[in-house]
């Protein structure tokens, strides 16, 4: 039986797909559709091909975890970057949005979420061990913790902290021109990119 608000199954089965993605209302999802009803076939199958493409294709760097279209990422892959360096992001946005600023040039690694027990998400559950070994392997230097500054990144960055103390290795955090409870992805360039040149040592 169709809605009343569509006519029509196809349309209302694509309006829900839309309507599933972050922040897009019903409304907005409708408008979407409606959109790509009347854009031209070619349009459309160019755009629902890129997405499947991605889908199917993209990979993640096994050096950083970040995705990559082939292998190793381009930042791991760029050796003008200082290698000495890894920033400790939870999510690729995080990736991005450090590197719109412009003021970071070291490496990164990825950890994909956060510990957070009400989710069910562990520290097994994330890529740290693998951070610990790449500091050991890699002889890297510093290692900066740049997760939101929420009770879940804290307590992510506290655990990290214990994983490697007895490496040796530099260990700093943001400044706090990030606020607690901020998320990186909506802090603007200008202070992610001072809480960077300006982070601190990372203390308990």
């Amino acid at each position: 039986m169709y809605k009343q608000n569509y006519r029509s199954k196809l349309l209302e089965d694509a309006v829900e797909q839309i309507a599933s993605l972050p922040g897009v209302g019903r409304k907005s999802a409708l408008r979407y559709a409606l959109h790509l009803l009347h854009e031209p076939a070619a349009n459309v199958e160019k755009f629902t091909s890129a997405i499947s493409q991605m889908r199917s294709g993209v990979r993640y760097c096994p050096d950083c975890n970040m995705i990559s279209d082939d292998g190793v990422c381009p930042i791991c892959g760029d050796h003008s970057r200082d290698r000495s360096l890894v920033c400790v992001v939870e999510s690729l946005r995080d990736v991005l949005s450090i590197e719109n600023t412009g003021q970071y040039h070291g490496l990164y690694h990825v950890l994909g979420g956060v510990i957070s027990p009400m989710d069910g998400v562990g520290p097994d559950d994330l890529p740290i061990k693998a951070l610990v070994e790449r500091v050991q392997r890699d002889g890297i230097q510093e290692v900066i913790m740049a997760l939101d500054t929420n009770m879940e990144g804290e307590t992510t960055a506290l655990y990290i902290y214990r994983q490697l103390a007895a490496s040796g290795v530099k260990i700093s955090a943001i400044a706090r021109g990030v606020a607690f409870g901020d998320d990186l992805e909506y802090t603007d360039e200008f202070t992610l990119g001072k809480a960077i040149v300006n982070r601190q040592l990372f203390s308990i």
